[in-house]
C-alpha cells in the first residue's frame, strides 16, 4: 500500500452557497475567503512534536499498563521529577521547493522545551551550505540554488541547546520537491540516418529519444515534425513521428528528386509549475536523414549510335572505337562492364573502358559482309534491388575497308556455281584426242580464275608456260574479279599420243597490282586419247578350284585370275566375266580384279552337285575378248542330320519284356565321320527302365513292365532315343519308342479311409448322409470299375448306397436316408447306426477280391430353440476407475435346450451415464464382451468423473440353430464405476482484489474466499480449507510473518466449497502492505490430495480514515448516508466503509455550524486507498458531485486518525501519573471508607488541584486557553479558586462523562472562540506538492522515517511544577 501525506482540508462555505476547498496546512493568506461558515485554527503558544505511534494504534493509556510502569519508576520519581529536560526536535523531514529563490524561507525548524528555555538553532553537515538558519527562531532560509536532478535530497544535522543541558541534534531530511526547470535533452546527438531510396512506406526509419530530468508529467516527453528542408511544404507529410520518438516513411522516396533531408523535431514535456507559472519546456534538433540511391535503373549508353571502320590486315589490338554507358544509378554508380554477346566476330571489348579492338586477323574477303554489326552489352557489376544485374545493349557497325592483299586463285568448277570460300586448287587435268584442230578447248576442264580483292585491286592477267606452253594458248588473258579460263589447242602437229601420253602446261594469273604477292600458278595434265589394238590373254588355259559346301556368300574362292591387255587408258582397261550366264546364280567374278567368289551359297550343296564347269572372259575396254576354263569341286560339309528309319511303336503285356533295333542312315559322304552313327536314349520318365547299344541302335528293357506303375491311362510308355553323327560339329535327330502295356486284373478296390463317421438330422427322409471312396489300381476302366452296396445288418435297411465314377480307378459311394424310412430321435434307443460298405470289382475273377469299410451314422436332434441368459449372471457388476481392475469382471451365462448347439455372445449397444444424464460415447472402449461371455476390462482410462454408469446391451446367439430364432432377447448388464481417490482439489481462478480495513474488521468479518473443486466423490471430493501461512508484506518489502490472524471455514456450494477467510483476531491498523494468505484445501479420502493458492488481503491502515463534517444533525446525516456514500462513491469511484458518524461535540469539534461528523475509509478494489488530499482534489475536479454532496450538508473535510503519544511524552506522563498516584495513593488510603460517592471524587479532584496549586508559581501564570481545542482556561472564569492552569495530561480519570476530555489529535479541525483581532499565525510544516506526481519523492521520504503522529502540549503546565 503506498503511503500517502495526509494533509488536511477544509471546506469554506460562501454566503453565496459557493463552496472552496481549502488545505489546512497551508500557509497564512490562504485562508477562506469569507470569514464566516468557517473558524481558523490558532496556534497560539503551542508547539507540534511528533510522537511514535503505539504498537496497537490506540491513544489511550492501559490503567494496568501504566501501573507496572508507575511501579517500575518509582525509585527514579524522585530523581528526575526536579531536573531540567532537554528540548526535543520535532520534525525531521520537510520540503522544500526546487525553484526557490534565493534568500526565501525554506522550513522551520521546530523545537520544544518544557522547562521553556529559550533554544539556539544551528545547522551542520554537507549539505548545509544550502541553508542558512536564524539561530534564534530556527528560521530556514535559502542560501544558495538547489536542483533536485543533482540532488533530490539533502541531509542536514540540525543542533538545539537550551542553554543548559548538552546540545541535542538530530538528523534532517529534506526532500528537494521537483519543478518543471529542465527541458528535454536529447540523447545521443548527433541524429544521422541513411535511408535507401526504395524503403517502404511506414517504416520505422530512425528512433529520436530526449530524456526530461524532472518527473511526473514534467518528464513525459512527446515528439513532432517542426520543418522538414527542403521543400517544407510538399515534404512536411513525408514523415510522421510516434510517441515513443520513431520517425515513419510517411510517402515514398526517390534519389533522383532529393538525396537529403533535414528534419527538425521538436521535444515538449507535459508542463509543470515553475515560480508558480505552468511551464512547458520545449527543445528541438535537427536529423540529417541521407537517401541513398538503389540499383534500379539499367545503364545507359552515350553518344549513340555507334559506327567505325577499319582496313583489313590490320594489327591485332587495333583501337576501332569505345563505347561508353552510365550507371542511371546515380547514387550507386555502379561498375559496368562491356561485353559483346555476337559469337565469331574478329573484335574484342575491354570489359572496363568500352574499347573496342580488333581480336583476330581481319579478312575482308572472309567476312560475309563489309559491315560487321556488333551487339554490345553494358552490364552493372552487382545484382539490382531485384536480384539481377542491370543491363542495356546497342548496336555497334563497324566497316571493314578492302586493301589488295590476295592474288588470284584457281578453282575447279563452273563460274555460275562456284563457291570460292572453299579451297583453291593448282591441279587440273583434261583430255583431248591426239592431232585435234585449232581452237578447240582442252575437254573435262573446269577452271575458275577468282581474286577477292575489290574493285580495281581484283584485275589480273593470265598467261601459259611449261614444256609443252608451245601447243597451247590461255583464254582470255585478262580477268577482273572471276572468269572461266580454257586451254586452246594452238599447235596440233605437237599434239601426239606416239610422241607423249600426257601433256603438262601452266596457267600464270598476276595481279599487277600487287606486286609482293602477285601470282599463282595452276599445273593442268593434259591425257591424250589414244586407240585400241590389242586383245587381253590368261597366263593358264585351265584353273582347278575347290570351295566347301554351304559356304557364306562372298566367301573368296580364288583372289585373282587375271589376264594382260598392253593397250593403254581404256583400251588397257580389262573387265571379267563368268559364261554361261547360269553359272552366275552360283558364283560371281569381279569385274576388275577377276576374284572369283561365291554368289549363292545356299545352292552349294555337294550332295546335290559336287562339280562345276565354267568360263571366265575378260573383255578390254575397245571389246576384245580373252577366256579360260575354270574347274571348281565342291567339297563335303556335315550339313546332313541323321534319318530315322520307320517308326516305333510297341504293344507288350505287363510283365513282359521289351527288345527292338533303331534304324538310321546319314547321307554326308560315306565313310567320313559326318555319316558315321551313334545312339543313345534321352533322360525321360521312363530313361532308366531301358538301355541301348550306342553303335547298333539295338534297345532293351532292364526288367518286366507293370501297368500299374504307369500314370497314363491308355498304360504307353515313351522314349525318347537321339541318333547322331560324328561330324564337326556333330548333328543328331530323336524318335520317340512308344510301348503300350496291356493291363491285367491284379488289384482289388481300396478304401481311402480306414472308417467312415456321418450324421444326419433326424425326420429327413431321402436326405445325403455322406461318401465313401475307394480306388482300383488297375489301369483299364473294366478291371478298374468298383460296385458299393450296403452289408446286410442292423439298421442298414435305413439306407443306400449309390456308386459314382469319379475318374479312373476312383469311385465314390454314396450314402442317402432312405426316402420311405423316416429316421426318428426320440424314438432311437441308440442315436447312430454302423454300417459296413462293401466295395467290389464286378470283373474280377475271384468272388473275394472285395473290400469293406465300416461307416457309422450319427442321428442330429434339430436345432429349434432360442437360447436364454440366466438372469443370476446379469447382476450389477462394480468396476474401480483407472485402470486399478483388469481382466475379467464377470461372466455371463445362457441355457438352450437343444443338445446340439453353440452359445455365443454379441454385444449390441454401449450406453454412458454420468448421474442421469447422458455422458456421450466416452465409454464405448472401456469393455469388451468376448463370444464366450467373459466381460474383461479394455482400458486404463476409465474415469468416474465423466461416467459413472456403464450398460451393456446384449444377447446370446445359437449358431447351430436350424430352425425358428437363433437369438436371446436383449438384455441389458449395469456396470457400476466406482470412485478412486484421483483428483487434487483444484482451485478457480481469483478475479477480484481483497480489502481490510483493520478498524472496521471485527472478529469473524469475512475479509476474502477462496472457491475449490474436485472431481471426486464422497469423501475424495470432500474438501477442506486450511490456512498455511500469513505474512505480511510491509510497503518497504519487509516480511512478517503471523499466526492466528485468520480462520477460514469450510462451505459447500452446489458441487464446490468456499472457504470463507474470516478474521480471527484483532488486525493491528497501523501495519501498512498486504497480507499473503496461503490457502490449502485438502481432500478427505486416502492417498490425501492437496492444492495450495496464495491470495493477497490489502490493509488499509487507520492513516487513511477521514473525517467528513456535515452541518447538518446526525439523524439527518444517518438517514442521507445511503445517499451521501453513493455521491462520494460516484465521486471517487471507490468503496466507502462508514466507521461511525456522531455528533461534533462527542468528538470536540467545535467548528460553527457543523454539527455531525462522518468518519470512513475510501477503499479501491485494487488495494489503494485515498488519503484526504486525494479525496479534496477528486470532489474538487467533479462539480457536480461537489454539489451533491454540499447540498447533503458536507461542510469540512479532514482526516481523521488518533494522534497518538510518543515515547517522551509516555514517559512524562508516567513520571506526573506516578507522581499524582503517590499524592493520591496516601489520600485514598485516609479516605477510602468515606470516597463511595460521586460527590467525593469531586472533592479528590479538588484535593488534586489544590495540590497542583500550592507548587505553582503564580509568576508564571499564562493568559489565554489552557488547553487548545477546549473551553478550559487557566485564567480567570476558568477557575475562580486556583487561577491555575490545567493540564490535561494529569488527568486522573475522575471524570466519567467525556466532555472534559479534549481531543489530542492535532490534525483535527480544533477551534476556539477567539477575538477577531487575535494574532492568527499558521506555521508551514510540510509544502503539499502541486503536481500529484511529487508522491514519488513523498513515497521515498515517508519510507525513511518511522510513522508519526503529531500532538499538542500545553507548555504552561511541566514536570517542573510538580
Amino acid at each position: 500500500m503506498p503511503p500517502h501525506r495526509h494533509l488536511p482540508a477544509l471546506f469554506c462555505l460562501s454566503r453565496a452557497g459557493q463552496s472552496t476547498l481549502v488545505p489546512s496546512g497551508s500557509e497564512v493568506g490562504r485562508q477562506c475567503p469569507q470569514p464566516r461558515g468557517c473558524r481558523r485554527q490558532r496556534s497560539g503558544g503551542v508547539k507540534r512534536r511528533e510522537q511514535r505511534q503505539h504498537p496497537q494504534g490506540h491513544s489511550h493509556r492501559h490503567p494496568g499498563r501504566m501501573a507496572w510502569h508507575s511501579l517500575v519508576l518509582l525509585p527514579f520519581l524522585l530523581a528526575t521529577v526536579s531536573g531540567n529536560t532537554v528540548p526535543i526536535i520535532n520534525s525531521t523531514i520537510f520540503y522544500v521547493p526546487e525553484d526557490l529563490q534565493l534568500g526565501q524561507f525554506a522550513f522551520q525548524l521546530e523545537a520544544y522545551d518544557l522547562d521553556n528555555d529559550p533554544l539556539t538553532y544551528q545547522i551542520e553537515g554537507s549539505d548545509a551550505f544550502y541553508f542558512t538558519v536564524d539561530s534564534q527562531s530556527g528560521r530556514v532560509t535559502l542560501r544558495n540554488s538547489l536542483d533536485r536532478e543533482l540532488q533530490a535530497r539533502l541531509t542536514i544535522t540540525a543542533r538545539v541547546w537550551d542553554g543548559v543541558n548538552n546540545e541535542v541534534s538530530r538528523k534532517v531530511t529534506i526532500i528537494v520537491e521537483d519543478r518543471n526547470d529542465n527541458a528535454p535533452v536529447f540523447q545521443h546527438l548527433p541524429y544521422n540516418a541513411v535511408v535507401p531510396e526504395n524503403t517502404t512506406v511506414h517504416s520505422i526509419i530512425y528512433t529520436v529519444f530526449a530524456n526530461d530530468s524532472d518527473t511526473g508529467n514534467a518528464s513525459r516527453v512527446s515528439y513532432s515534425i517542426q520543418e522538414v528542408i527542403p521543400d517544407n511544404v510538399n515534404n512536411l507529410q513525408l514523415f510522421y513521428i510516434l510517441t515513443n520518438g520513431s520517425l515513419v516513411l510517411n510517402g515514398s522516396l526517390d534519389y533522383a528528386k532529393n538525396t537529403f533531408y533535414q528534419i527538425k523535431i521538436l521535444a515538449q514535456d507535459g508542463g509543470g509549475w515553475l515560480y508558480n507559472e505552468w511551464i512547458i519546456q520545449k527543445s528541438s534538433t535537427y536529423l540529417s536523414l541521407t537517401i541513398t540511391d538503389v540499383p534500379n535503373l539499367d545503364p545507359r549508353f552515350l553518344n549513340e549510335p555507334y559506327s567505325g571502320s577499319v582496313p583489313e590486315n590490320c594489327d591485332l589490338g587495333t583501337i576501332v572505337l569505345t563505347v561508353t554507358a552510365m550507371d542511371q544509378d546515380t547514387g550507386v554508380n555502379d561498375n559496368i562492364a562491356y561485353i559483346i554477346t555476337n559469337a565469331n566476330v574478329p573484335f574484342a571489348i575491354n570489359n572496363t573502358t568500352g574499347t573496342i579492338t580488333v581480336s583476330e586477323p581481319l579478312d575482308r574477303e572472309q567476312l560475309p559482309s563489309d559491315e560487321v554489326l556488333l551487339n554490345v552489352t553494358a552490364r552493372e557489376e552487382h545484382p539490382d534491388i531485384y536480384g539481377k544485374k542491370a543491363q542495356a545493349s546497342t548496336l555497334v557497325t563497324i566497316l571493314v575497308t578492302d586493301v589488295n592483299d590476295n592474288k588470284p586463285q584457281f578453282y575447279n568448277c563452273s563460274l555460275s556455281s562456284c563457291n570460292f570460300s572453299a579451297s583453291a586448287q593448282n591441279n587440273f587435268t583434261g583430255n583431248i584426242i591426239e592431232h585435234s584442230s585449232t581452237r578447240l578447248p582442252v575437254s573435262n576442264l573446269n577452271i575458275v580464275a577468282y581474286d577477292p580483292d575489290k574493285g580495281i585491286n581484283s584485275n589480273f592477267e593470265l598467261s601459259l608456260q611449261g614444256p609443252n606452253a608451245n601447243a597451247f594458248t590461255v583464254f582470255p588473258t585478262t580477268i577482273a574479279g572471276a572468269g572461266e579460263v580454257q586451254i586452246l589447242v594452238q599447235n596440233s602437229s605437237l599434239v601426239d599420243y606416239e610422241i607423249s601420253h600426257v601433256m603438262v602446261v601452266q596457267i600464270i594469273a598476276n595481279d599487277t597490282g600487287n606486286p609482293t604477292d602477285c601470282c599463282s600458278t595452276a599445273t593442268v595434265t593434259i591425257d591424250l586419247i589414244d586407240s585400241n589394238d590389242h586383245i587381253p590373254e590368261f597366263p593358264q588355259s585351265t584353273y582347278n578350284l575347290s570351295v566347301m559346301e554351304n559356304s557364306p556368300d562372298g566367301t573368296v574362292i580364288s583372289p585373282n585370275i587375271t589376264a594382260y591387255d598392253p593397250d593403254s587408258g581404256v583400251l588397257g582397261q580389262i573387265t571379267y566375266q563368268l559364261l554361261p550366264e547360269n553359272i552366275r546364280n552360283v558364283f560371281t567374278v569381279n569385274a576388275t580384279t577377276g576374284a572369283l567368289l561365291v554368289h549363292n551359297g545356299s545352292l552349294l550343296d555337294r550332295e546335290t552337285r559336287s562339280i562345276y564347269y565354267a568360263n571366265l572372259q575378260a573383255k578390254d575396254g575397245g571389246g576384245l575378248v580373252g577366256t579360260t576354263v575354270l574347274e571348281i569341286t565342291v567339297l563335303d560339309d556335315n550339313d546332313m542330320v541323321p534319318v530315322v528309319i520307320g517308326s516305333y511303336f510297341i504293344s507288350v503285356e505287363e510283365g513282359q519284356n521289351v527288345s527292338t533295333r533303331i534304324q538310321a542312315i546319314d547321307n554326308d559322304m560315306p565313310d567320313s565321320l559326318n555319316s558315321k552313327l551313334g545312339f543313345m536314349i534321352l533322360p525321360g520318365l521312363f530313361s532308366n527302365n531301358f538301355t541301348i547299344n550306342a553303335d547298333t541302335g539295338e534297345m532293351h528293357s532292364k526288367e518286366p513292365l507293370d501297368r500299374e506303375a504307369l500314370e497314363d491311362e491308355h498304360g504307353q510308355m515313351v522314349v525318347t532315343v537321339m541318333v547322331y553323327d560324328h561330324g564337326e560339329p556333330p548333328l543328331n535327330t530323336t524318335v520317340n519308342v512308344t510301348i503300350t502295356v496291356g493291363d491285367l486284373n491284379d488289384n482289388i478296390p481300396v478304401f481311402l479311409n480306414q472308417s467312415y463317421e456321418f450324421s444326419v438330422f433326424e425326420d429327413s427322409p431321402g436326405s445325403f448322409v455322406g461318401d465313401v471312396n475307394a480306388t482300383d489300381a488297375d489301369r483299364t476302366e473294366i478291371n478298374s470299375r468298383i460296385s458299393f452296396r450296403l452289408e446286410r445288418g442292423s439298421g442298414s435297411s435305413n439306407f443306400l448306397i449309390r456308386s459314382t465314377r469319379l475318374g479312373p480307378g476312383n469311385y465314390s459311394g454314396q450314402l442317402f436316408v432312405d426316402s420311405e424310412m423316416p429316421l426318428d430321435y426320440d424314438t432311437l434307443q441308440q442315436k447312430f447306426f454302423t454300417l459296413t460298405v462293401l466295395a467290389e470289382n464286378t470283373a474280377a475273377d475271384n468272388a473275394e477280391d472285395k473290400a469293406n469299410v465300416s461307416v457309422t451314422v450319427h442321428i442330429l436332434d434339430v436345432n429349434d430353440e432360442s437360447p436364454t441368459i440366466l438372469p443370476g449372471s446379469l447382476q450389477d457388476v462394480s468396476v474401480a476407475e483407472n485402470g486399478t481392475q483388469q481382466g475379467l469382471i464377470c461372466t455371463l451365462n445362457a441355457f438352450d435346450p437343444d443338445t446340439n448347439h453353440s452359445l455365443v455372445f454379441e454385444e449390441l449397444a454401449v450406453a454412458c451415464f454420468k448421474g442421469d444424464s447422458s455422458a456421450g460415447d466416452v465409454c464405448w472402449d472401456w469393455f469388451v464382451l468376448a463370444p464366450n461371455g467373459s466381460v474383461l476390462v479394455n482400458s486404463s482410462d476409465i474415469d468416474y468423473e465423466v461416467c459413472d454408469r456403464v450398460l451393456l446391451t446384449l444377447r446370446a446367439e445359437d449358431l447351430y440353430t436350424e430352425k425358428g430364432n437363433r437369438y436371446s432377447q436383449n438384455e441389458t448388464l449395469r456396470i457400476i464405476i466406482t470412485d478412486v481417490n484421483d483428483n487434487a482439489p483444484v482451485f478457480e481462478a481469483i478475479s477480484e482484489t481483497f480489502v481490510v480495513v483493520p478498524e472496521i474488521s471485527p472478529v469473524d468479518l469475512q475479509v476474502a474466499t477462496v472457491k475449490a473443486t474436485d472431481a471426486d466423490s464422497g469423501l475424495g471430493g470432500t474438501i477442506t480449507f486450511s490456512i498455511v501461512s500469513v505474512v505480511l508484506v510491509e510497503d518497504s518489502g519487509v516480511s512478517r510473518p503471523f499466526e492466528n490472524l485468520f480462520g477460514i471455514s469450510t462451505t459447500p456450494d452446489k458441487g464446490a466449497y468456499i472457504g470463507s477467510i474470516r478474521v480471527a483476531s484483532n488486525l493491528d491498523e497501523s501495519l501498512k502492505g498486504q497480507y499473503k494468505v496461503t490457502v490449502e484445501a485438502e481432500d478427505g479420502e486416502e492417498p490425501v490430495h492437496r492444492a495450495q493458492t496464495v491470495l493477497s488481503i490489502f490493509t488499509v491502515d487507520q492513516s487513511y480514515r477521514i473525517r467528513l463534517l456535515f452541518v447538518t444533525t446526525v439523524e439527518e446525516v444517518q438517514s442521507n448516508s445511503e445517499n451521501i456514500k453513493l455521491a462520494l462513491t460516484t465521486v471517487t469511484k471507490a468503496a466507502v466503509y462508514v466507521v461511525a458518524i456522531r455528533s461534533v461535540e462527542d468528538t470536540r469539534d467545535t467548528h460553527v455550524d457543523a454539527k455531525s461528523v462522518m468518519e470512513a475509509y475510501f477503499v479501491y478494489s485494487n488495494g489503494t486507498a485515498l488519503d484526504v488530499n486525494d479525496l479534496s482534489i477528486l470532489i474538487q475536479s467533479d462539480p457536480v458531485g461537489l454539489a451533491e454532496l454540499v447540498k447533503l450538508g458536507l461542510a469540512v473535510i479532514g482526516p481523521g486518525e488518533v494522534t497518538k503519544p510518543t515515547r517522551e511524552a509516555e514517559l512524562i506522563g508516567i513520571i506526573a501519573g506516578l507522581a499524582a498516584f503517590l499524592l493520591i495513593f496516601i489520600l485514598i488510603m485516609t479516605l477510602v471508607l468515606v470516597l463511595t460517592t460521586r460527590s467525593y471524587k469531586r472533592k479528590l479532584n479538588a484535593m488534586k488541584a489544590l495540590k497542583v496549586a500550592t507548587t505553582f508559581n503564580p509568576a508564571t501564570a499564562q493568559q489565554g486557553a489552557g488547553i487548545p481545542g477546549t473551553n478550559q482556561y487557566n485564567a480567570e472564569g476558568a477557575n475562580p479558586m486556583l487561577n491555575r492552569p490545567l493540564d490535561p495530561s494529569h488527568d486522573l480519570g475522575f471524570h466519567e462523562d467525556s466532555i472534559s476530555v479534549t481531543s489530542m489529535n492535532s490534525l483535527d479541525e480544533n477551534t476556539v472562540n477567539a477575538p477577531a483581532d487575535d494574532n492568527f499565525e499558521v506555521e508551514q510544516v510540510k509544502m503539499r506538492p502541486t503536481d500529484p506526481t511529487d508522491k514519488e519523492v513523498l513515497v521515498a521520504a515517508l519510507n525513511l522515517k518511522e510513522p508519526t503522529k503529531t500532538a499538542y502540549l500545553n507548555t504552561t503546565f511541566t514536570t517542573t511544577d510538580l
